[in-house]
């Protein structure tokens, strides 16, 4: 087991390009790390890293086994998905990664029962609104909301999700309630943005009689944090573009109250994403099949008879 260790170490340096960064990864040292990865280049004979004070490259005989290295652990992972689930002895650990929003509201409150159901499973989640890699970050899945680029992940459509442009009420009293894309441009008002490398949220695109259009909005205030966005918007300081279940309970209470009611924002799906090959471990399918219902069941149960009239 130790020499399969040191190819799991290798690999994730390789994919991190980063030895302290592949140490998280595997929940260890940098030190120890390094040393497995000496382990591994004097078993082999051959030096898988040119190191340097700034950089860690590959080698020419690194990339040549990192190939090799990645069949060996998929094949690994094969053999124990297929001994698991002929004996359902399922175990082992889950790493999944949400939205803050999402993960907050449907997905880690029902991890302690999933564990309590499957009590050899452990979960590992990790909370972002930054743009996740799955496979550079060695993720089982991860939970999108929002447009999704072409990509090579297995794609399950959880629910959409309507979204809604809202304000508090003093900040309407103050600078008014805009009816339309147009509106909301021509009065300059002040648009709250979710904003992150890589972040598209500057631009609104709205629901209009001609189409889908997008417009340009700014605002005294931007975060990678949505729920922040969220604080802001509820003390008054700017408009927010949120999917509905995150802001429903406001919605209802009269805290929060839509705006921009002509164009609405256009919907948005909550996907979840899987590696292809991940999905033969049963593992993995388990826990995606308990989270995607209960998401359902949350997703419907936040919006029931909530009606935003225009």
């Amino acid at each position: 087991m130790a020499y399969v260790s040191n190819i799991k170490m290798f690999v994730r340096v390789f994919e991190l390009g980063s030895m302290s960064a592949a140490a998280r990864d595997q929940r260890t040292s940098p030190a120890v790390a390094s040393s497995r990865i000496a382990e591994l280049e004097r078993h082999l004979g051959i030096r898988l890293f040119n190191r340097t004070t700034r950089r860690l490259q590959p080698t020419e005989n690194g990339r040549l086994f990192y190939d090799g290295a990645r069949k060996v652990l998929e094949a690994i992972d094969d053999a124990e998905a297929a001994v698991m689930a002929s004996t359902q002895n399922l175990k082992g650990t889950v790493f999944v990664a949400a939205p803050l929003g999402v993960g907050r509201r449907f997905i880690a409150p029902h991890v302690p029962a999933f564990k309590d159901e499957y009590p050899q499973i452990d979960v590992r989640l990790r909370l972002s609104d930054r743009k996740i890699d799955v496979v550079g970050e060695g993720l089982d899945m991860a939970f999108h909301l929002g447009r999704l680029d072409d990509s090579t992940l297995k794609m399950r459509i959880v629910a959409d999700c309507p979204r809604v442009l809202c304000a508090a009420p003093e900040y309407v009293a103050r600078r008014g309630d805009p009816e339309d894309g147009e509106t909301l441009i021509a009065e300059r008002h002040e648009c709250l943005n979710l904003r992150f490398p890589g972040a598209m949220e500057f631009q609104w695109t709205l629901s209009t009689p001609e189409g889908p259009k997008r417009y340009e909005v700014s605002g005294p205030f931007e975060t990678d944090d949505g729920d922040v966005l969220t604080g802001w918007a509820l003390a008054g300081r700017g408009i927010i573009m949120k999917p509905i279940f995150e802001v429903a309970e406001y919605l209802r209470d009269g805290r929060l109250i839509p705006v921009v009611r002509k164009t609405p924002p256009l919907a948005v799906q909550l996907t979840c994403l899987t590696q292809h090959r991940r999905l033969r471990d049963p593992k993995i399918r388990v826990f995606t099949d308990y989270i995607i219902a209960r998401c359902r069941e949350e997703l419907a149960r936040a919006t029931d008879g909530l009606t935003l009239s225009q």
